[in-house]
């Protein structure tokens, strides 16, 4: 009995505070404004263009550490930073500039790929972390990774 009178208590102080209209509540000229300058900002983000979306190291041999580098263009208003760079696993390294893309500007990004241990078929991505409208941008590199000759491939 006890649990339903604080039950039916709590839910009456929950409509009438619910209920009430306050002054808080309501959207200001403030509230307007500040939306609007919110979406005049939203236009000026940094926008990225790469050059390609995907690279293909065709075939390689177990063992082979390849390079290849993309180039990122800011094609929006703002400044870009890219935050961080992750390969999808540790065979993949990026290198990315540290300093802001200035709009209309490019930088390269360097990936390396080290296909030791990593025989057949490869598909690795890069994800960067940036200051776009988006907050991500990926690629991808690939790689056909032959065994090294005359060594035996044990597959599962």
């Amino acid at each position: 009995m006890r649990k339903v009178n604080i039950l039916a208590v709590s839910l009456v102080l929950g409509l009438m505070i619910s209920c009430k209209d306050s002054e808080n509540s309501k959207i200001t000229d403030a509230d307007l404004q500040a939306l609007e300058a919110q979406k005049a900002l939203a236009g000026k983000l940094p926008k990225v263009e790469l050059d390609k979306d995907v690279h293909d190291f065709g075939l390689i041999t177990d063992g082979d550490v390849v390079e290849t580098e993309f180039i990122v263009k800011n094609t929006g208003e703002g400044d870009l930073i890219i935050a961080d760079a992750k390969g999808s696993c540790g065979c993949t390294v990026p290198v990315w500039p540290k300093e802001p893309i200035t709009s209309g500007q490019s930088a390269p990004i360097k990936v390396s790929f080290n296909s030791s241990g990593k025989v057949g078929q490869q598909s690795k991505t890069v994800t960067l972390t940036t200051n776009t409208e988006v907050g991500q941008e990926t690629f991808t590199i690939k790689a056909n990774v032959q065994p090294k000759p005359g060594k035996a491939v044990y597959q599962k």
